[in-house]
This record gives C-alpha cells, structure tokens and sequence, in this order.
C-alpha cells in the first residue's frame, strides 16, 4: 500500500518551466485516449499550449506545428520563470489543467495536479485557487491533515464560502475523530490485535485473510484489527483504510454468531465518519422549517404578479435600473448575483441556482429553487448547502430540472446543459401565468460577467448553448430594447 507520504515523495514542483515540461511530457500520454476526463485534460493542456505560445509566458521563437506536446517542450524549453512569478493568464490555464486531471481521478493525472499546485503556490503564495485545488488534492490523495489546513487557507484569503469548504472542514475534522474513536473501540474488543500492530500492515493483512479462509475467526480478526492500526499509525491514504476497514466489516458481519451489541457500536461509528466525510455535519435537519413547494404551488405564487429576471452581466453592473427591478412583483436572480442597488436594485424574491455551488444560499429570499440534472446529487446539494431560514419555500423534485423534466426536451432535442437563467425562464414561460414577464440586462455574457467576487474567476462553461438559449428567447420576444427583452 502506497502511503501519501510515498507518493508526495515521488512528484514535486515549484519551477514555472519544469512544470509545463510537465504538462508537455503528459500531453503526450494523452494521444488516443478514448477516456472522456482524460479527453477533456487534453484539450485543457491543447489550451495552455496556446496561452504559453501567444501570451506574456516566456517564449521562445514560434514552431513548425508537429503536435502539441512537441511545440509545448520547444516551448518551455531553456525558458526561466519571470521575477513577476506566473503570468496571470498563464496561471489560470495552469489551474484549468490542473483541475480537470483532479477530476480523472487516476495516479498520474494526480502527480500532474500535484506538480501544478505545488508550482502555483510557490509562485502565488496568496493564490485562493491554488490553495483550494491543494486542498481538494490532498483530500483525494487521503491526507487529510493536509487538506484541513489548505481549505483553512483558502477560507482565509476570501470572503464569500460559495464551494461550502467549511462544511466540508467541519466534516473532515468530525470524521477524523469518529476514526479515533472507532480504532479505540477496535482496540477494546479485540485486545489482541496491539501484538500484530507493528508489523507490515499489507502482510498481517494477509496472514488475517488466510486464516479467516479456513474459518479460523479468531487468528484473522486480530490480525485485520492489527493491520487497521498499522495503516493509522503511518497515516496512511483514508481510502486506503477505508476500504479494508468496509472489507472487516463485511466479514464480521456475515458471521453467525456475531456479538450483534458490540457490532452495532462499531457500524455505528463507521457509519458516522462515513457521513460527516460525504457531507458534514447538519445541525438543522427542517432547515429551519422551510415550507416545500410544488410546480402547482409555484404556479400560484407567480400568478398574476409582474415578474423580472436579472442577469448576472456587465451590462446590468452599470444600468443604474436600481429603482425600476425594485418595482415588478417578483425579482428573480440567478447562482452567484451580485447586489448594487443603484444598478441591480435590492430585493430578491427568487433565487435560482445550480445545486452545484452555493453562493448567495444565505441570502434571504421568498423562494429558492435548487436545479439539478441529477436527482441523488441534487439531494446531497440540499443536505450540505441550505442555510436555515434563509427561505421561507423551497422546489421540490417536481421543480428540480424544467427543461427535462417539464419540458420534456432531452438531450435529443437539446444537447447542451440548460443554464439555471434558461430554465428558470422556461418554467416561468410554461406556467404562462404571469402578465409581464421581462429579462433585464440578457446579453448571453456579450458584457462579461458580473458576480459576486468569489465567482468572477469561473469560467463561462461551454456545455451551454447560449447561442441556442438566445434564439429561443428572441423567437418569444415581444419587445426588445438595449437592456429589456419582454415575453409578455
């Protein structure tokens, strides 16, 4: 078993040209994967190649085009890092690729995140990003005493916990001591387990598994105990342990005659540092008494009322349209809005958002309706990120996905993701009850992005079809003006 230890031994980084030899050398891997991550990291890596050969990165002259992993190297090659550290453009390429081989999940593409991150933080020491990736890093590599400290980091450097990290430290911390708490327990009911505890956790391991294959439980049960202490006492990675801890489980269980009191004292524990680590602690599990609605009862609070959806766009930043927002029944806004009252006005009395990330949950409002594509996902969404009493209804499953699941549309008839803007419109446009239905400031990001500061780094993502979005509306458009499009 590979400890983190081990493996953080085996890559490290720091040097702006050694890592993008880095990325050249994994560019190359790449050629012919049929892995969709993997295909997703290679153009991610395609990109920073542009960036690198176009940008304010050191370069050397252009080359003659022989694939890109070749042009990267040639690229980098020779190269020093300027005194100014990363380039900024340079940088979030970098962190592009960085989180993409993160999401493949696979040894390699971890020990590239890892060379990327450990370049960016010795260049960008006060990097929000960077130490959020160090920290999402090191929770998949299982060294979570590593990863506690880097989300701390990162919640120190902003304002706004829209990714819900301290959540996610609240849950780390409670799992690592239900852990402690287990293997004490363990201790306790099989005391003899300390003996085999020294030894090479993989081989007691084993010698454990033999003797359970000839029935002989009380040879194997110390011995898997012994094996659980061993891989504590050198931390480790937590799948590692979690996966023969499951495995123990599983055996003991399945035994006869199982002393079923002490087993549900261990299930127990196992099972609370599962859930903190999944989704951390809940300390209000009514969310403060939220009253669910359905797709009728929304229907009911929009019928009749005037209704404006406000775009998170540059242009709504300098409309000074403060006053006007302010005076339609309902305002709806959207994930990461930001609040100007002069432009964007004050009041909000829906919010809608992908489940995805969790800014402006804590903002009060009427109604949030939460979208999500994915039912088991969208759940877990509600359980970590709604804040009690910050809304007084919230959308049930019947209102999770319109463009799905009301509308019917699948992805045969329209392949991109819908945005949370366009599903909102499009359920607001089914229920046809509202006599003024107006878009202000919806120019599909022609103005940029105007959010909260914590999510003007997210990239506009391309598994939307604006341009289709666009059309759309404008085939429903009953006027049109520089900052209005009217339905209604």
């Amino acid at each position: 078993m590979t400890t983190v230890q081990n493996r953080r031994a085996r890559v490290r980084g720091g040097e702006l040209d050694d890592c993008l030899r880095a990325c050249a050398v994994h560019s190359g891997k790449l050629v012919g994967s049929v892995d969709r991550r993997r295909i997703e990291l290679a153009e991610q890596l395609r990109k920073l190649l542009v960036v690198v050969t176009t940008g304010d990165a050191p370069t050397a002259a252009p080359a003659a085009p022989s694939g890109a992993a070749a042009r990267l190297k040639r690229v980098v090659k020779g190269a020093s890092t300027p005194a100014a550290g990363i380039p900024n453009d340079v940088l979030d390429a970098l962190l592009a690729v960085a989180n993409k081989a993160l999401e493949c999940g696979y040894d390699d593409e971890l020990d590239l995140a890892l060379v990327i991150s450990d370049t960016v933080l010795a260049q960008r020491k006060n990097s929000r990003a960077g130490w959020r990736l160090r920290a999402r890093l090191m929770e998949a590599l299982g060294d979570e005493t590593e990863a506690v400290p880097a989300y701390e980091r990162y919640l120190g450097l902003t304002d706004s916990d829209g990714f819900g990290v301290s959540a996610k430290i609240a849950g780390l911390r409670v799992a690592a001591e239900k852990d402690r708490e287990l293997l004490a327990l363990l201790r306790r009911q099989c005391p003899r387990a300390e003996r085999f505890a020294a030894g090479p956790a993989t081989d007691v391991w084993a010698e454990g598994l033999a003797a359970y294959a000839v029935g002989d439980w009380s040879e194997a049960e110390p011995r898997m105990v012994g094996a659980l202490l061993a891989l504590a006492a050198e931390q480790a990675p937590v799948a590692d342990r979690q996966e023969l801890l499951g495995q123990y489980l599983e055996l003991r269980s399945a035994r006869g005659d199982a002393d079923l009191p002490a087993l549900t004292e261990v299930l127990a524990l196992y099972a609370e540092q599962r859930r903190n680590r999944m989704r951390g602690p809940v300390a209000d599990p009514t969310i403060g008494g939220v009253e669910w609605i359905s797709l009728g009862e929304f229907r009911n609070q929009v019928a009749g009322k005037s209704v404006c959806l406000i775009a998170n766009s540059g242009r709504v930043g300098s409309s000074s349209m403060g006053a006007e927002i302010d005076a339609y029944d309902l305002v709806v806004r959207f994930n990461s809005y930001r609040i100007d009252e002069k432009h964007t006005g004050g009041r909000t009395d829906i919010h809608a958002t992908i489940h995805k990330h969790g800014f402006n949950w804590d903002q009060p409002v009427t109604t949030r309706l939460v979208f999500g594509g994915v039912s088991g996902d969208w759940k877990y969404s509600l359980r970590n990120r709604l804040v009690p009493g910050a809304q007084r209804h919230l959308g049930d499953e019947s209102l999770r996905w319109p463009v799905r699941n009301i509308g019917k549309l699948g992805s045969d008839v329209w392949s991109g993701i819908p945005t949370t803007g366009f599903n909102m419109l499009f359920l607001l446009d089914f229920l046809d009850v509202s006599p003024t239905l107006d878009l202000i400031g919806f120019d599909f990001y022609e103005s940029g992005a105007y959010r909260v500061p914590e999510a003007m780094k997210m990239p506009i993502t391309s598994v939307h079809e604006y341009t289709s979005e666009k059309d759309w509306v404008m085939q429903r458009a009953q006027r049109v003006t520089d900052m209005r499009i009217s339905l209604r």
